[in-house]
């Protein structure tokens, strides 16, 4: 793939996009009503892309200063009169201030650039309401997706995408010419309904990442219930000692790494168990189930969130040694070598577990860093899909190594010793090692040749139990050779 296919909108569209018939329009004169925020961040671009602006405000005289000196303020009936598109920036509420301008707005262009204040808040769209005071004119639903502030700073800086709808194509084509020139991907969402979709779209509050979200919540208040009982409880129970003072950072530092690890893990899951499905039925038609395939929709979001818990991981570590309570074990520690006569402490064992604990945790949070880095939008249109899959796929891969190396490096034999089971439980770093020694032991069974090359046939196409059947002519009695059919 392309970079230049990779820059094109994630949303279907149909007819406007790299459309050859779109010319440019920058030069013409382009009305917007309203002297908010969005109207002069939108007067601005419109006049940095090279449009004549025309600004309809109620008070010229007092608004005239806020926009760029290039863009013309005047009353709002003169504004309409010199243009034939009009940016309605104004609230859904005051759209019938402006049905005095209804003679003279009749065969102009409006688009409607409004969102409201709740989803699905009107039975009708601000775009549907507007067209029925409207009638006479074109309205257009388009640029409420783009902030002020991208206007501002330009498409580089924020989304490039510009969803449009309306019922009339040749307004449709005449707004997408519009935002292409002003640097933005128009994308044709359809015909006027659609305008009820666009407008819930600003309001959605991180749709794909409620999930990932939850999940991650989930597990940290397991694991740190978990480790609650074992650092804090236990001790308070078997020896009356008052250990609280860890729960702000060290139970907190203890779950951290937790979390992030079996994160990163299921990032990987839902693509051993879809080729798990694909090898069992043989096929790669066959749809996933509804929760595989929201599993898989959200690897982004959950591997972010691994990095996330991981990077605050890093942090909370480096403050460790700032604790009081630390300064005060140190002191303990060094007043106990001096009354038994203690000289020599190393033990070699101990300094190699750190030395190789912290390293591989190093390395791992580096790798972390870099699929989180080339996850962003930005990054990953500058890679073609070798690349992109490469660093997602393998180098995750190895990440999901490395992390596995760093969690066993810091149990190291701790696993087999009896004075770590607090109540029983086991520590908490062994059961994280279930989920990611699966993922890992999954995909070193699918690299054997054997798996490997029927993984590769079924994604190519290859289906079990499929043949095609060739019927032989009929043979006369003295050339019959008892054979009808082939299979292949």
């Amino acid at each position: 793939m392309s970079q230049g296919d990779m820059a094109k909108p994630l949303l279907g569209n149909q007819g406007i996009e790299g459309d050859p018939s779109i010319t440019p329009a920058a030069g013409r004169t382009i009305g917007v009503l309203g002297s908010g925020d969005f109207a002069r961040s939108l007067a601005i671009r419109l006049v940095c892309s090279g449009f004549k602006v025309v600004v309809g405000s109620r008070n010229p005289k007092r608004k005239a200063g806020l926009f760029p000196s290039a863009a013309e303020v005047t009353f709002q009936a003169d504004a309409v009169k010199k243009t034939d598109v009009i940016f309605v920036a104004v609230f859904r509420e005051h759209y019938s201030t402006l049905c005095d301008l209804a003679d003279m707005l009749v065969g102009k262009i409006l688009v409607d650039v409004s969102n409201n204040t709740e989803i699905n808040h009107q039975k009708e769209s601000n775009a549907e309401y507007l067209a029925s005071l409207f009638p006479a004119c074109t309205v257009v639903k388009g640029f409420n997706v783009v902030s002020a502030w991208t206007l501002q700073s330009g498409a580089r800086d924020g989304n490039k995408q510009v969803l449009i709808c309306s019922n009339n194509q040749e307004a449709k084509r005449t707004v997408a010419e519009i935002a292409q020139v002003m640097g933005f991907t128009p994308v044709d969402m359809g015909c006027m309904s659609s305008a009820r979709e666009i407008e819930n779209i600003p309001l959605r509050l991180l749709p794909a990442w409620r999930i990932p979200i939850f999940l991650a919540l989930g597990l940290f208040l397991c694991f740190f219930t978990y480790n609650l009982i074992r650092q804090v409880i236990h001790p308070y129970i078997r020896e009356q000692k008052n250990k609280l003072y860890k729960i702000p950072i060290e139970v907190v530092n203890t779950t951290l790494p937790c979390v992030a690890y079996v994160m990163l893990s299921l990032v990987y899951l839902p693509g051993v168990l879809a080729a798990c499905l694909q090898l069992y039925y043989g096929t790669k038609y066959r749809r996933f189930p509804d929760w595989l395939d929201q599993w898989l929709q959200h690897r982004k979001q959950i591997g972010l969130l691994s990095f996330f818990c991981a990077a605050l991981h890093a942090v909370y570590s480096l403050c460790l040694p700032m604790r009081r309570s630390h300064r005060y074990q140190l002191i303990e520690t060094a007043v106990k070598q001096a009354v038994e006569k203690k000289m020599n402490i190393w033990v070699e064992e101990e300094v190699w577990r750190m030395e190789i604990y912290i390293s591989v945790g190093i390395i791992a949070l580096g790798l972390l860093s870099l699929l989180a880095i080339t996850s962003l939008p930005s990054i990953a249109n500058s890679l073609n899909w070798r690349e992109f899959s490469f660093i997602q796929s393998t180098l995750g891969f190895i990440a999901l190594v490395i992390s596995t190396l760093h969690t066993l490096t810091y149990g190291w034999s701790r696993a087999f010793d009896e004075n770590q089971y607090k109540f029983y439980l086991p520590p908490t770093y062994t059961l994280t090692l279930l989920v990611p020694c699966t993922v890992i032991l999954a995909k070193v069974i699918f690299s054997l040749p054997c798996i490997q090359q029927r993984l590769l046939r079924i994604r190519r196409g290859w289906e079990k139990g499929r043949y095609v059947k060739f019927i032989l002519p009929s043979a006369t009695a003295e050339h019959s050779s008892g054979e009808t059919s082939s299979n292949v």
